[in-house]
């Protein structure tokens, strides 16, 4: 297997052969940020390859469903998931939000999710990548009306978007009745604009707790930041 292929984390490894979306900087923010301290059912919609799933996971004592639509991502979060630690706790399932949304099975007290987000951009020339990084089969609005049927009274949804959506996503969960909870905006770089936005949003109203982090000093080295959030999982802190 190529060294593109897998990726080692301290806890778990993450292969990476089948699925149109890779490991990257998005899903670990999203994974180490989200609040899991008191979830007990968690549900990650567009797993991928099982990537925040297994973080989720290594982070808490909840069952959590990882739902993905596409067949290769499936087969691959699922062998993720085999390989860890915390396979008892972690289901693996090929469905779409909204399909899953109806079926009404359970409620979740997390819902997270780092959802394709270009929708007027140019098609990847691979299907499965178009699924992964076109939000044709789950708009904003779909993706936050589905999660909001599937919360419990006290639930949470937490996304990473581009910083650009903030506020088309916020109509759309202010439409749902959902409030938002924490913001956390996301620098790339010392001195650039941000370019990413972690979300949480919950059933009731609270005071809104607002930060941002950088990802990476001028230098190009991490910040101290971004390395104390992470370095339960990379290697290299």
């Amino acid at each position: 297997m190529g060294r593109n292929n897998y990726f080692q984390f301290k806890q778990f490894k993450i292969l990476q052969e089948k699925s149109a979306m890779k490991v990257g900087v998005d899903g670990v923010l999203l994974g180490a940020w989200v609040q899991v301290n008191s979830a007990t059912q968690i549900l990650d919609v567009g797993t991928g390859t099982g990537l925040i799933a297994l973080m989720l996971a290594q982070r808490s004592d909840a069952q959590i469903t990882a739902i993905d639509i596409e067949e290769k991502a499936v087969s691959e979060a699922t062998m993720n998931v085999n390989a860890s630690v915390w396979k008892d706790r972690i289901e693996v399932c090929h469905a779409s939000l909204q399909e899953f949304a109806r079926s009404d099975r359970q409620k979740f007290d997390l819902i997270v999710s780092n959802p394709p987000f270009f929708s007027r951009a140019t098609r990847a020339a691979f299907a499965e990548r178009t699924i992964a990084r076109h939000n044709d089969f789950l708009p904003f609005p779909e993706l936050i009306s589905c999660s909001a049927q599937l919360l419990t009274e006290n639930g949470r949804i937490a996304l990473i978007l581009p910083f650009e959506a903030m506020d088309e996503i916020r109509k759309v969960a202010t439409n749902n009745e959902l409030w938002l909870q924490r913001k956390t905006d996301i620098f790339p770089k010392t001195g650039k604009k941000a370019n990413r936005v972690l979300l949480e949003w919950g059933m009731k109203e609270t005071v809104l707790n607002e930060d941002s982090l950088t990802i990476y000093d001028a230098d190009g080295s991490f910040t101290k930041e971004y390395v104390t959030l992470t370095r339960d999982f990379y290697l290299k802190f």
